[in-house]
């Protein structure tokens, strides 16, 4: 009986170090999971920083194009007046130089009339 009692103490040690033995590297599995864990959670507040600077700076963007947009439309205006300008001012000239080929014209008949009177 006692022999046998000693071979349980013995078989009781064994298996109690086999649970501590078996505690410890869940233990050490639990700390490397949670290192991992707060590693994921930094790289995922990094991106979220990144990706919040990326935001601003799309909205950023798209100020600057509008304002670009209501820049071209200035221009666009701008440019309908200058062609506008431009058109008028050639039609003028045309007229311009219609008169004055009518003026050379009159001065051509003119100039041999008073040469010859």
């Amino acid at each position: 009986l006692h022999r046998q009692a000693e071979q349980t103490c013995r078989q009781l040690v064994r298996i109690q170090e086999e649970h501590e033995r078996l505690l410890q590297a869940a233990v050490e599995q639990a700390e490397g999971l949670e290192h991992n864990l707060r590693s994921a959670e930094a790289v995922l507040a990094e991106r979220a920083a990144q990706l919040k600077d990326a935001q601003a700076q799309i909205s950023r963007n798209k100020l600057l194009i509008e304002d670009l947009r209501e820049e071209n439309r200035g221009f666009a205006m701008a440019l309908q007046v200058a062609e506008l300008k431009q058109k008028s001012t050639e039609e003028k000239n045309q007229l311009l130089e219609e008169q004055a080929s009518a003026l050379k014209q009159l001065i051509g008949k003119i100039t041999p009339a008073s040469l010859s009177g």
